[in-house]
Order: structure tokens, then sequence, then C-alpha cells
């Protein structure tokens, strides 16, 4: 396959708005590709990792497909690695729903169910479906290096969720956000992975800044490899 580098592969293993955020990406001028081949991921300049639906039939896909080992080396490598709403989910180390699902192990932590989230003694609606704020975490309280870059603390973004990540080591945690009494993870950064529980592609000209983000990361990261060279 013949593509325009630098693009972003976008993975396809049958769960996800794929096609939102491959609109984002070209919205932003960032070629990209859906697609399940191996060699195609691997030789991208980005990987990203959407996902809507159930953790348990997303983890299988991705072993049947053979992508679990290429998202695993993809982690180890230095090329940017996004996760979106289930994608950020897929990356810990198991999840609690409907039964126990082993993860892909990349960031140590669980996915739990929110714990009845209540707001002047009301239980809340699960899932969680609305805008809502993303907030610094105070070992995070600046985003400059991160995808998060020209985003602002308290910038709204848009969720739709039933579960939640809840990372091992929360100098990670790039952002939190709260829903009633609930406080949970909605961004981490880590090394070269970022991932969100919102969706950047249906959050309007901030999501937005995300992909503008993504793209320059790759551009400078093809510029540093060219004069390595």
């Amino acid at each position: 396959m013949d593509i325009q580098h630098p693009f972003a592969a976008i993975v396809d293993y049958g769960l996800g708005n794929l096609h939102s955020v491959q609109q984002a990406c070209t919205y932003v001028g960032l070629t990209s590709v859906i697609t399940n081949s191996k060699q195609v991921l691997l030789g991208a300049d980005a990987v990203i990792l959407p996902g809507v639906g159930a953790y348990g039939d997303a983890m299988q896909e991705l072993h049947r497909l053979d992508l679990a080992e290429v998202l695993l080396d993809l982690a180890r490598s230095e090329k940017p690695l996004v996760g979106i709403c289930l994608g950020l989910q897929l990356l810990m180390t198991e999840s609690y729903e409907f039964g126990h699902h082993r993860g892909l192990g990349i960031i140590e932590g669980p996915v739990v169910r929110f714990d009845m989230p209540k707001e002047d003694g009301k239980i809340l609606k699960i899932p969680h479906v609305n805008w809502n704020s993303i907030l610094h975490t105070p070992h995070n309280a600046c985003w400059d290096k991160t995808l998060l870059s020209r985003v602002k603390s308290g910038t709204f973004m848009y969720f739709v969720h039933s579960y939640t990540v809840q990372p091992r080591d929360a100098k990670i945690i790039l952002s939190t956000t709260e829903y009633g009494d609930a406080q949970f993870c909605s961004s981490i950064g880590y090394e070269n992975i970022f991932a969100c529980q919102f969706h950047p592609e249906r959050s309007g000209p901030e999501g937005i800044k995300i992909y503008h983000n993504l793209k320059k990361l790759i551009q400078e990261q093809g510029c540093r490899n060219h004069e390595e060279r």
C-alpha cells in the first residue's frame, strides 16, 4: 500500500467511530488510513486506537486479527500511540465489564464501572453521556508538551462511557473529570502514549486541537529522524 508520509493509521478491529476519527485527521491535513494490516500499522508515523463497544469483544477481535502484539510493539517504540474512549481502556491491565477480561497491559491498572455517582442526593444516569470539563491534575499542571497543548484546564469535551480507568501510577494522569461526586481519569500521558476517555473528534474546535498537535508531533519526529540519518 503506497501512502503519503506522514500518515496516521487508525486501527480497524470492527468497533469504533473510525470514520469520525479519519474526518478529524483530514480536517487538520493529516493523511490517515483505516486498517487492520500489521505491516501498515508498523509502518505508520502514528497509530490511533479508537473504540466504542464491549471490552471483551474488542480484546477478542484484537487477538483474532493478531493485532495485540503489534500494539505492544508500538507501545515500546517512539511512535505516537493514541487511544480514544474504549481505546484508552484497552491499554489497561484488565476490565470488569461483563465479567473479567485481560487487557493489553500497556498501562497498569483496572477498568471499573462508575460506582453510582450522585448529585444532590440523586443517582446519576449511566452511561455518562455528556459534555464535561477536563481539569489539570496537580502534578500535570502544564500540558504544553502533550497532545493537550493549547487546551485549557476546564475545557469541555464530549464523553460516552460507563466505565473508567484507574492507572496505578497517578503521575501519568493528565486530566480528571467530575461526574456528580465521582472523579475519574479522563486522559493519560506516558512516554509515547496519549489516551483519553472523551472523544476529541466529537468535541468541536478544542478537541480538534489534539489532532493538530498529533500532526505537529509526527512532523517534528520526521524532521528529527531525517536529521539523524
